[in-house]
């Protein structure tokens, strides 16, 4: 076989993983989040001051916020169950440190400091949670595109054939979540100012950078003879195609029913989608092609994977729209931000449910057809997920209350009375997740540029963990560098 080939049935025929392993990994990356705000309250309670150095925050960020995701899907192949336990003794035992000191400093009592965090009030023009979460799923991704090339990444852990539940999967379904959560249309309707069809003509223009960037990786992917894998998009398809397909056709959607009501459509296009599939042959020509033996002649039959499943990755959109208004409906208390995490796990909670009756009913989880149970499964997760996301930052907003004058980056701003002025001081080093959102777009793609950079130049499927270890922190720091410059430069590039 050729290196190519080698390549292709490497990351082929694969079936995923189980639910429970993957829900128990999803603390993983909020926990990262909540060490390095632990570590930054501690340096100021010990040394009097925020963090200052620029270079060693972005090496503390890399470290801390990076490198426990990357070894979890590499060297450490059950660190998804293991890995969320290790940090959280961590952060507990940074938490007590840092209780212990206040105690010994501070005559507050512990709880006048937790009725003083009740009526904490936030400022409600920063959600740090969704910016977070976004960033996240981005990390996510561009760590599993790599890895999943090397030996180490465990081959549960890689997109599954047809059916199946493994990390790269939900990573799909979740880049089209958070690309939903703050579309145009939740932004302006969440301030009011919506017109009716204006993102619809906003949405034509913002689009094109992905065509481009679709068309860019079919003709460098055609050119090179870069491994690819079929069964996952089809012959001439990619995810820029589907992501710019999907918004498109949302944003007719949103100009047409009511935004409040996407949930409905979401629901309508899913079930039906499904149905479809069940009582007609088109599971069978999404499977095996319209001839039944996997033919890819003509345009639909070479790429009937990503032209179909569109149908479910719009659903996840749609739904994922009403998520994004109930989210950034104006709450400025901590009080109001409990309730709301305690009613996103209800709703997710209740999507696992739906998933497991639709997974006995109708259909396994299939991200290849992105049918009714990978929607259930996808929002559901992401609801989990962000909601991490919301505790991990009330936890710190709480602990710096503990400490006069610590500040944490991308951590809530809290005002201390209503109407006050009066606001936290803010982080005075550059965070990388302040980094990475501000050109998101560009750090996804030089993640590809690198994945295929280093799959052209090394023989991956037979490297030894030292080398993959090595290559996969090069990766990520020089990723995460480029955009620690452009924030600190304040440059950024998308002029769409």
């Amino acid at each position: 076989m050729s290196q190519k080939q080698l390549k292709e049935a490497f990351v082929s025929h694969l079936n995923g993983t189980n639910l429970l392993e993957l829900s128990a990994g999803t603390p993983l990356a909020p926990l990262c989040v909540l060490c390095r705000g632990l570590l930054l309250v501690l340096y100021c309670q010990r040394y009097g001051s925020t963090f200052r150095s620029g270079p060693a925050a972005l090496l503390l960020d890399v470290a801390v916020l990076v490198s426990p995701l990357l070894l979890s899907c590499t060297v450490l192949p059950h660190a998804l169950l293991v890995a969320p336990a290790v940090l959280a003794a961590l952060c507990a035992g940074i938490y007590v440190t840092i209780h212990r000191q206040r105690q010994r400093d501070s005559t507050v009592p512990l709880r006048q400091i937790v009725r003083s965090f009740q009526n904490t009030r936030l400022d409600p023009g920063c959600i740090p949670a969704i910016t977070v979460f976004r960033v996240y799923v981005n990390v996510l991704t561009c760590i599993s595109i790599l890895a999943v090339d090397f030996p180490q990444f465990p081959r549960r852990y890689a997109k599954a054939e047809t059916y199946g539940t493994g990390i790269m999967d939900l990573g799909v379904g979740a880049f089209i979540f958070s690309n939903a959560l703050v579309c145009p249309e939740v932004r302006q309707e969440a301030a009011g100012t919506r017109p009716r069809f204006s993102s619809l003509a906003k949405q034509l223009f913002a689009i094109w950078p992905l065509v481009v960037l679709g068309f860019g990786r079919l003709v460098s992917v055609k050119s090179i003879g870069y491994h690819e894998h079929v069964s996952e998009y089809g012959v001439h398809w990619n995810f820029f195609f589907t992501l710019a397909l999907v918004r498109l056709v949302a944003s007719l959607l949103l100009a047409v029913f009511p935004i409040n009501k996407s949930w409905i459509v979401a629901v309508t296009v899913a079930v039906l989608y499904q149905l479809t599939l069940n009582v007609t042959s088109l599971k069978t020509f999404i499977l095996h092609g319209s001839n039944g033996e996997d033919t890819r002649t003509g345009f639909l039959n070479a790429n009937r994977e990503g032209l179909l499943s569109i149908f479910g990755y719009l659903a996840i959109y749609m739904a994922s729209v009403q998520v994004g208004l109930y989210v950034l409906k104006r709450r400025d208390s901590v009080k109001d931000w409990m309730g709301a995490a305690c009613l996103l796990l209800l709703a997710a909670l209740v999507l696992f449910v739906f998933l497991h009756i639709s997974q006995t009913h109708t259909d396994p989880v299939s991200r290849r057809m992105a049918n009714l149970s990978y929607c259930l499964w996808v929002i559901a997760s992401c609801l989990t997920f962000f909601v991490s996301f919301v505790v991990v930052d009330l936890v710190l907003l709480f602990t710096k209350l503990l400490v006069k004058g610590s500040a944490v980056p991308s951590c809530w701003r809290a005002v201390k009375a209503p109407g006050s002025k009066e606001q936290q001081a803010e982080a005075v080093h550059v965070c990388l997740i302040a980094a990475i959102n501000k050109n998101q777009l560009l750090f996804f793609l030089l993640a590809n540029v690198m994945t295929g950079v280093v799959n052209i130049t090394i023989d991956t499927i037979h490297s030894r963990a030292a080398l993959t270890l090595c290559i996969l922190h090069l990766y990520m720091f020089l990723n995460c560098f480029i955009m620690y410059i452009l924030h600190t430069k304040n440059i950024v590039l998308k002029f769409w």
